[in-house]
């Protein structure tokens, strides 16, 4: 019999060692399994701040787009008036030299039809500043 009791607390006792083994175990597993969420959950603040670092860096060029586009419209425009302005400051430099022309040929009526062409469009009159390029054509392709 007192075999058979020694064995019983034998067996007692290693049932007890595995389950303080286990419970040890889970112990670890649980404390490895809380040290990853810890470090799952600093990595996705640091990943979200990191997103929002670059929605803000996003925003800014974004703006700076739409100022080199406003700037670049800009710029068109001016290019196109400094471009309309040369257009109509050849005219009146032909419109000159053709007065030179008919002066030095003494054809006076010539001179006077182009002085006053000259005049209407110095005058800056509407119909000279939507269309430059119309202003006195007519006197510079027929040339009487």
């Amino acid at each position: 019999m007192r075999s058979n009791m020694g064995t019983k607390q034998v067996a007692q006792r290693s049932s007890l060692g595995a389950l303080q083994r286990r419970s040890l175990k889970r112990k670890k597993s649980d404390q490895k399994l809380s040290r990853s969420i810890k470090k799952i959950r600093a990595d996705m603040v640091e990943i979200s701040e990191g997103q929002k670092r670059i929605r803000e860096g996003q925003m800014e060029v974004r703006e700076k787009f739409q100022e080199i586009s406003k700037e670049a419209a800009k710029l068109k425009e001016e290019t196109s008036q400094i471009s309309k302005q040369s257009a109509a400051n050849q005219l009146r430099l032909d419109l000159m030299f053709q007065i030179v022309k008919a002066r030095a040929e003494n054809d006076f009526a010539k001179d006077d039809l182009l002085t006053q062409t000259l005049r209407f469009g110095s005058n800056g009159k509407a119909e000279h500043q939507q269309n430059p390029g119309s202003l006195g054509r007519t006197m510079l392709n027929n040339p009487s």
